[in-house]
């Protein structure tokens, strides 16, 4: 899966599947950009790999619109785009209050929806764009009600987008991952919610940041010339044979 002259954005890059996406990338040729809303963040992740850094709020709809000309200024074009920027909450729907649902929305929806538009306007033909959702954004997982509703927005304007965009030969997909081992989740995760991902995940264990990143460098292959709207798993099982209650 050689990804040579291929240029790529990588949102979200200071963290730690972001980051492991970027440098995935680049072992394979990819010219790449790690753009994160904290720029220390994505410069540690940078040089870490080699990499280019910039700072990006995918929030901001101005900076978004500017991502494609400062992709080009910096690693010379676009041609992908990999959007792993977010964040995580768990709390009960009845207790959520109505800044921090509307900051999961903002986050998780809103950001994807003004990064892949930015992009795929920009990119030529046969650009490819993935964006991370989430297990629980296609099965009901307690305290999680906020994220899991964005992550279900994201999943439906991903197959939304590949159909649009199916006429310019661009393909759009979603990574749809599991628990994984990161510092978030190292701090979110209570042990009753590790103990329940471990007895009902048939690995019994959760991801690596690495496994995210094989998955993006498929997706953004000519291995996968024929694959868009898909929603990959990279779960160890979990939505094949779990549940979480």
């Amino acid at each position: 899966m050689d990804l040579s002259g291929r240029h790529v954005v990588v949102t979200g890059g200071g963290g730690a599947i972001g980051a492991a996406i970027g440098g995935r990338l680049a072992r394979a040729g990819a010219r790449v950009l790690l753009a994160d809303r904290d720029p220390d963040a994505a410069a540690r992740a940078a040089n870490a790999e080699g990499l280019h850094a910039a700072a990006l709020d995918v929030t901001d709809e101005v900076a978004c619109d500017r991502l494609p000309d400062l992709a080009r200024a910096r690693i010379g074009g676009l041609d992908g785009v990999v959007h792993c920027a977010g964040a995580g909450m768990e709390r009960p729907v009845i207790e959520t209050d109505l800044a921090d649902w509307r900051r999961m929305i903002e986050l998780n929806l809103t950001g994807t929806f003004l990064v892949l538009r930015a992009c795929l306007r920009a990119m030529d033909r046969g650009g490819a764009a993935i964006a991370i959702a989430s297990t629980a954004g296609e099965r009901g997982s307690a305290r999680r009600g906020a994220y899991a509703a964005a992550k279900a927005g994201v999943i439906s304007l991903v197959q939304t987008l590949a159909i649009e965009r199916a006429p310019t030969g661009q393909r759009v997909n979603a990574i749809s991952p599991g628990p994984v081992a990161t510092p978030l989740t190292d701090a979110m995760h209570s042990d009753e919610t590790r103990a329940a991902f471990a007895r009902r995940t048939p690995l019994a264990r959760y991801g690596r940041p690495e496994e995210i990143a094989g998955a993006a460098l498929y997706l953004l292959s000519e291995e996968a010339s024929y694959v868009t709207g898909h929603v990959l798993h990279v779960d160890g099982g979990f939505l094949g044979a779990g549940i979480m209650a």
